[in-house]
Parts: structure tokens; C-alpha cells; sequence
């Protein structure tokens, strides 16, 4: 089973047993386990993607044809921003840029605009995983003769330190060299020990469902 696959079957668990779980200790160290396994899942992604074009013969932005998939585009790489209590504000340098040319995805943690035959070509803006989360809804694209102003709605006021979202150095996290599964079965067994009989029941049987048995067995060696 490949590493990315095994990623997002662990992610699966961890969100089952999140749904789960009511003590606020239980509760705080499954979020973070899930953030950090996410994270992780975002950086093999990414690789392999960048392996995949990679291994594709390199062609021209300017002379690419449309794909059977879909078109290219040029990335919008460099752009400001400034913010206030309520929302971000992204400027984003575009000439010829027509509003009725583009397409944009907000969600609430990440950012896809693209905007088509801009003199002759097609250009996209991406911000694949927010630091905190926006208000898709409210979200907008104002088009000036120069440029773009993309306008991000926060979902909580105050003030964000990045854009992107960066992993938290001081939440538990998995070895980069360790079995991501190896990590999950710490956890888990540490919040069995502390558990009282229906959490140690809960994890039990949470994973002999999604492990077929195998982790439940681990577990029942821990009184």
C-alpha cells in the first residue's frame, strides 16, 4: 500500500474516532494528530504531482495547447496583500483580465481562481491550503484595468501572521522517519490507558471495524 494511500486511510480513522470521542483531552489530541497527518498528506500529494510533471516532456506556457483534460495555465505566483480585523485583501498584478472570463473556488481553507484568454493566454491563482479558515460566501474578485483584488472574508476577526497554513512545531507530531500508523497506535494507547471502560469499548471496537480486528488486539494486552 503506497504512503499516500495509507495517509488518508489513517485520516479516515482518526475523523471517525474524532466523532466519537466526548472528553476534551481525547478530543484535542485526535485534532491535532489530524492536523499533522493532514499536513503530511498535502506534502506526498504535492510530490507526487511534481514527480508526475516532471516525467512530462516540458512545454512552452506561451504555445501549449489545450489539454484532452483541460487547459494550462500560467501560474500567478507573485502578488501583496494587506488585511483588517475582517477579511484579507490580495492584489495580484493582471492587464486585460474580462469578468465574465473567470472562475473562482473558495472554500473554507483554500483559494482557486482562474481567469481565461487574458491576451491570448490563461492564468490561474491558488492558494491550495489557507491558515486559517474564510467565509467562501462572502469571498470576491473585483477586476481593475492593472489588476485583480481578491477579497477574503476571515471567519473569526484578528490578525493572520501568513497566508499559508504552516504546521505547528509545538503539537505532537509524527516522525518523519516512523510508520505513520506506528504514531496513531502511540496515541491511541496512551488515550486507552487513560480511558475509562466505555473509552477503552469506543477505541476498541472503532478500530477492530476499520483494522478488521488487528489494532483491537494490540490493544487488549493494556488493562
Amino acid at each position: 500500500m503506497g504512503e499516500e494511500q495509507q495517509l488518508r486511510l489513517d485520516l479516515e480513522d482518526l475523523r471517525h474516532l474524532e466523532s466519537i470521542a466526548k472528553r476534551p483531552r481525547v478530543l484535542s489530541l485526535l485534532s491535532a494528530e489530524i492536523r499533522n497527518l493532514d499536513a503530511r498528506l498535502s506534502k506526498v500529494t504535492a510530490a507526487a504531482a511534481e514527480a508526475a510533471a516532471a516525467a512530462q516532456p516540458a512545454v512552452s506556457a506561451e504555445k501549449a495547447p489545450a489539454a484532452a483534460s483541460g487547459l494550462n495555465y500560467v501560474t500567478l505566483g507573485s502578488f501583496s496583500w494587506d488585511q483588517d480585523n475582517d477579511k484579507i485583501k490580495l492584489y495580484a498584478l493582471l492587464e486585460g483580465v474580462q469578468e465574465g472570463k473567470m472562475e473562482t473556488l473558495f472554500k473554507p481553507m483554500s483559494v482557486d481562481i482562474k481567469f481565461h484568454d487574458v491576451q491570448g493566454k490563461n492564468y490561474r491563482f491558488s492558494i491550495p491550503k489557507l491558515n486559517k479558515e474564510i467565509i467562501p460566501e462572502k469571498c470576491k474578485v473585483v477586476v481593475k484595468p492593472t489588476k485583480v483584488i481578491v477579497t477574503l472574508s476571515k471567519a473569526s476577526k484578528g490578525n493572520w501572521l501568513d497566508l499559508h497554513f504552516k504546521e505547528d512545531k509545538l503539537k505532537p507530531s509524527l516522525d518523519k522517519d516512523k510508520d505513520p500508523m506506528a504514531g496513531i497506535m502511540d496515541l491511541m494507547k496512551n488515550m486507552y490507558e487513560e480511558g475509562d471502560d466505555e473509552m477503552k469499548r469506543t477505541i476498541a471496537k472503532a478500530w477492530s471495524d476499520s483494522r478488521s480486528g488487528k489494532t483491537a488486539e494490540s490493544l487488549r494486552g493494556y488493562p
